[in-house]
């Protein structure tokens, strides 16, 4: 990779603190790959000290494939690069009993945590459950403690929520379990609270790089801080035109914070983009600088100004959908063998808006992907499988007892878990551990204290195996023992029960693989296994289709050929932030959406679209009104330019067919 000066710069720098705004497209990757490859190269790092934290599993991976492809392996042992909750939990596992935890301490996913919420709310239907994890949630990542929780709440429901997220913090403690926000929550308190061990963390970890920083929470932000110290040996890279997930905790403001906490702090801009047209830039830069400024940037591009930006005025949205697949039908067969569908992406705000989309594409036979489906990890064969491998890793682990004794049905009941539960809760103790217990186990009648002492035996014999057996053969053994297969044929209807079961298979095939090529047993991958999302997108990134995507959801992807749709006043900007004062994010959102474009963007509207049973006519987004109108060509308003002729409209869909079912013969 050639670097121009600016990235040549950051790559270079070791000064001190360094933070580089990287602009959409500007080639921050490249950055910090060929930083790590300079540090241990060139200035004499050992890979082992430094650090690579980003938000996601996927960036994570391209990451370590394109420094793979830049050093031997030699020199790379022991290099981190990773998510924040991947190294939040490998400091918590070495640490756990400066915390009170056992190593292989569980990590309940949302669901888990969901339930354990519902039971301690009275289980007010999902909408109240998932609002209160969702506070509870903003609480961790805030670092505030159930008590200052409290303390700050405003209003009769938060004083509730607080109340809740006590009770849910020493439910997770009796279970030795975390969720999520505590993987990186409890190692930032721990290192603040103890100078041994942060000491001891800053000299293993000496450089770090963070990725997307301004995407950071008060929680990442602290543990980042903490773990360079006063020196501040890091290189920060992020963009504020492209914080969007303030939703879900991130603080832009941590950016104004660094030049404020480290005041020796170098900054580098990266605004040659490498990815759009001159005018799609143009248009970004135009909308972007109507938002107040942290830093101020203009991106730029070698590329020619290219086509012009098409705004399209349609008539509703059905209208809408059948249109833009009719656009990437024709602009897929004029392209031959040149364009995929995967080059084609439909970006829209919320999830609501793709029903009609993929409507549009299944009736043009159009292949498409759906960002943000159900992830693989969380479907209920999966879960069921991996309920037995968290209980084999931690006996604690009471979610997962109650999931794995109870799938697939083994005589054992509410009644029988009642009387467990409550013996637990009395003598405070797991589950597992009172399923053990002579005193509980003899207020059960003969039958369900059978069923019961078979499974105990069961999974015992299954956790000595796991610690020395390979892992393909434990999993396959323990399914087979408990029927899975069968449970699955005999529950689901048609062919879903052999579709789960392939899902299964999936599943056991991976983990002996893993158990292979790692050299680790059942017992070791367990313990790291639900922060394990290998398997999700592994069809959509081997299949040529049309992308479906919110915006949120494609922050760091680009397309040829983009179609931003339901650019109106409620949907983009969003009634709600318009509402709530919250317009820059959304206007954030759509410069994100505007820069995804390669070549071509297109934005559509509707006249009138129908909401709650009745029609409605929103106002053309504001955003479009901040975009220079010489680079827009606006059809199918009044006064404008129709979007097809009429005789085009007459032949346009009878003419795209005949054509595609000549190419497909």
């Amino acid at each position: 990779m050639k670097l121009n000066p600016q990235q040549q710069a950051a790559v270079d720098y070791l000064g001190g603190p360094l933070l580089v705004l990287a602009g959409a497209g500007s080639g921050k990757t490249g950055v910090i790959t060929q930083k790590i490859k300079h540090l241990i190269t060139k200035v004499g790092y050992p890979a082992h000290q430094i650090a690579a934290i980003t938000f996601t599993n996927k960036a994570a991976k391209e990451m370590q494939e394109r420094v793979a492809k830049m050093l031997p392996k030699a020199q790379t042992r022991g290099l981190t690069i990773c998510t924040f909750h991947s190294l939040g939990m490998r400091i918590l596992r070495e640490e756990a009993a400066h915390i009170g935890y056992k190593k292989n301490f569980s990590i309940l996913d949302a669901t888990d945590s969901a339930k354990i919420i519902s039971e301690l709310i009275g289980g007010s239907g999902k909408e109240a459950v998932f609002k209160a994890q969702h506070q509870i949630s903003l609480w961790k990542n805030d670092l505030q403690t159930p008590e200052q929780a409290l303390i700050n709440a405003q209003n009769d429901w938060e004083h509730q929520t607080a109340q809740a997220y006590a009770s849910y913090q020493a439910t997770l403690e009796s279970y030795q379990a975390v969720d999520f926000d505590d993987l990186i929550r409890l190692p930032a308190l721990l290192l603040a609270d103890n100078s041994e061990v942060r000491n001891k963390w800053q000299q293993r970890l000496r450089y770090l790089l963070v990725d997307e920083c301004q995407d950071t929470n008060t929680c990442q932000f602290t543990l980042m801080k903490l773990l360079t110290g006063a020196e501040g040996m890091f290189t920060a890279v992020g963009d504020d035109d492209q914080s969007i997930y303030a939703w879900r905790g991130a603080n832009m403001e941590n950016l104004r914070k660094m030049q404020q906490d480290y005041p020796q702090m170098k900054i580098i801009k990266l605004e040659q983009n490498y990815r759009s047209t001159a005018r799609i830039l143009k248009i970004a830069n135009k909308v972007i600088e109507n938002n107040p400024k942290l830093f101020q940037k203009t991106l730029w591009s070698q590329f020619g100004m290219g086509e012009i930006v098409k705004v399209v005025a349609c008539q509703n949205e059905q209208h809408e959908a059948e249109w833009v697949v009719s656009q990437i039908v024709k602009q897929k067969l004029v392209g031959g063998d040149k364009t995929q569908y995967a080059d084609f992406a439909i970006l829209y705000r919320g999830n609501h808006q793709a029903r009609t989309f993929e409507e549009a594409l299944r009736s043009a036979r159009v292949p498409y992907r759906l960002s943000g489906g159900q992830s693989f990890f969380d479907k209920a064969e999966i879960k069921d499988v991996l309920s037995y491998i968290r209980l084999i890793a931690n006996p604690s682990d009471d979610p997962a007892f109650l999931r794995a004794i109870t799938t697939p049905k083994r005589g054992i009941g509410e009644a029988t878990l009642g009387k467990l539960n409550a013996y637990a809760h009395g003598q405070e103790c797991s589950l597992y551990e009172a399923a053990q217990s002579e005193e509980a186990l003899a207020q059960l009648n003969t039958a369900n204290r059978s069923h019961l002492q078979a499974f105990m035996q069961m999974m015992e014999g299954y956790r000595a195996r796991a610690e020395s057996d390979e892992a393909g053969d434990v999993i396959n053994d323990l399914l087979d023992e408990i029927g899975y297969e069968a449970h699955l044929l005999a529950n689901e209807e048609g062919k879903a029960g052999e579709i789960k079961w392939r899902n299964v298979s999936d599943l056991t095939a991976w983990l002996a693989r893993k158990g292979e090529e790692d050299g680790k047993t059942l017992l070791e991958i367990a313990q790291t296994i639900a922060l394990m999302t290998l398997l999700e997108g592994k069809d959509e990134e081997e299949t040529d289709a049309v992308k479906l995507s919110t915006l949120h959801a494609s922050k760091g992807l680009e397309y040829p050929y983009v179609f931003l749709v339901g650019c109106e006043e409620g949907i983009l900007p969003h009634s709600d932030s318009v509402e709530e004062g919250n317009v820059e994010e959304e206007r954030r959102l759509m410069y994100v959406g505007i820069t995804r474009a390669k070549r071509q963007l297109t934005l559509t509207h509707c006249i009138k679209r129908k909401r709650m049973g009745s029609w409605q006519f929103p106002e053309p987004s504001r955003f479009i009104d901040e975009m220079p109108p010489e680079d827009i060509k606006i059809l199918g308003r009044k006064g404008g330019d129709p979007v097809v002729s009429k005789e085009e409209g007459r032949s346009n869909l009878a003419s795209l067919r005949s054509m595609l079912a000549a190419k497909k013969s």
